[in-house]
């Protein structure tokens, strides 16, 4: 085509219409007058006569040229079709790792979130769907600053409005803190927390669907898990320790047996007669390590223990372990 007729098959020339309107009433053209709109040509709306001079053209059947135009633009069509779903292949493991999909794209049973500000907007789209139960198991680590805490008020407030139900577990040193207390003291609804001396690292299960577990030691890192089975395993443990677990209430005290021993230092000395050493017992029980010595120290003068070999031998033959597994 020339400069001029630089258009494509969805618009036609007026020098075009005109000189195939004149093919069509004569039946024939001159090559020749096909100067001015060389763009019937090309669109093939005029072929080369058949006979022995060649500088003659005719025209062609509108309809069948639309229909050969339209195949390409079909056949175009299927092979950007089939890109896509080349380019949707090659792109899912990255998908993968990068924690987002498609809308209509089946959701991965394992993603794994890069860092917090992706975990927690993960955790927040999933609550906002959310209609059903919230399981959630804390255990003490370092506080979470006012503003992520008062994000995770309004959103679990928000599925309580909804009708939904919150159960979460705490160790037993954060039964008495302040902000933990004051969270369940503001939330309304169907909300209780439970105490143990000892929970799994921190999980939240919700509505039963999703998951979200640490995959990494400083938290920076987490999995969101959606595979049925590994649901299904969350909740049985949680629901094992919530069974085993105290409920907790702003005023709750530790109690003492009649034998003067807490239920405290009764997991101190189930810890020391595995053979656990002070730092082991400290961070399994949520405690610092001069807390737990102290509680061992009460321990052992209660027992009348000289030594930490002799502490283990009195703790067994005590019976203050049978004795909790009694009360239990």
């Amino acid at each position: 085509m020339t400069e001029a007729h630089t258009h494509g098959a969805d618009h036609l020339c007026g020098e075009g219409l005109s000189l195939y309107a004149r093919a069509l009433r004569v039946g024939r053209v001159r090559v020749d007058d096909t100067g001015e709109a060389p763009c019937l040509a090309a669109l093939g709306l005029l072929q080369p006569e058949l006979g022995d001079d060649p500088g003659w053209l005719r025209p062609v059947a509108p309809a069948s040229v639309l229909h050969r135009l339209l195949r390409r633009s079909a056949e175009r069509v299927a092979e950007e079709r089939r890109l896509e779903e080349r380019l949707e292949t090659a792109f899912a493991p990255l998908l993968r790792l990068d924690g987002s999909r498609p809308a209509d794209v089946e959701a991965p049973t394992l993603v794994l979130l890069g860092d917090k500000e992706r975990i927690n907007q993960a955790i927040t789209e999933a609550m906002a769907d959310a209609t059903g139960e919230l399981l959630t198991i804390q255990p003490n680590s370092t506080p979470r600053s006012l503003e992520a805490q008062a994000v995770a008020l309004v959103r679990d407030q928000d599925l309580l409005d909804r009708g939904g139900r919150i159960r979460a577990l705490y160790q037993h040193t954060q039964r008495h803190r302040p902000l933990v207390l004051s969270r369940y003291e503001q939330l309304r609804g169907d909300a209780e927390a439970r105490t143990l001396d000892e929970v799994t690292d921190r999980l939240i299960v919700i509505d039963r669907t999703v998951a979200f577990i640490p995959a990494s030691k400083d938290r920076g890192l987490a999995l969101e898990v959606r595979h049925p089975a590994l649901i299904d395993y969350f909740i049985n443990v949680f629901d094992r320790f919530w069974h085993l677990a105290t409920p907790m209430h702003p005023k709750a005290v530790q109690r003492l047996s009649p034998d003067g021993i807490s239920q405290r230092q009764r997991a101190i000395a189930s810890l020391l007669i595995e053979g656990h050493t002070d730092a082991v017992i400290a961070d399994r029980l949520g405690l610092n390590i001069r807390t737990a010595r102290v509680h061992i120290a009460k321990l052992a003068a209660t027992l009348g223990s000289e030594s930490r070999a002799q502490l283990g031998y009195l703790i067994a033959e005590s019976g203050i372990l049978r004795q909790e597994g009694a009360a239990e």
